[in-house]
């Protein structure tokens, strides 16, 4: 016998749409930052790319080398700044080298991580080279 309770149908539901609002607005985030880095001469070189490490937004050369990109969207830039957590760029490091070595770059290729941050209004602002010392 099974026993149907509204609450946990409307919560499951709510959840849903919350997660579809936020793949939704993070797709929005990714596709203004890819504007971003195109109107200054970036090229793209890979959208949402997995690797067994995890996934990096976006990967760019910007005639210096090649850029991996974090997007993070949130109300506010220093919210979104806090979304970056430790583990994550560590993630996004072993990623890197995953995309570098099946693409065949050298480990001396010029790179940097820069993390793309856009608040509520859609503005967006780039830390360029954000992991570094």
């Amino acid at each position: 016998m099974t026993i149907h309770d509204p609450l946990i149908s409307r919560q499951a539901a709510e959840k849903a749409t919350r997660g579809m609002l936020a793949y939704q607005a993070g797709q929005s985030a990714e596709q203004g930052v890819e504007r971003h880095y195109l109107e200054r001469g970036g090229v793209i070189l890979a959208r949402r790319w997995r690797g067994k490490a995890g996934e990096i937004d976006l990967i760019m050369d910007d005639g210096y080398g090649l850029v991996f990109v974090e997007v993070k969207k949130s109300r506010s830039h220093a919210r979104a700044a806090q979304a970056v957590s430790r583990r994550q760029m560590e993630r996004l490091c072993l990623a890197s080298q995953e995309f570098m070595d099946a693409q065949g770059y050298s480990a001396l290729t010029n790179m940097r991580f820069d993390v793309a941050l856009m608040d509520g209004q859609g503005h967006i602002d780039v830390i360029e080279n954000a992991f570094g010392a």
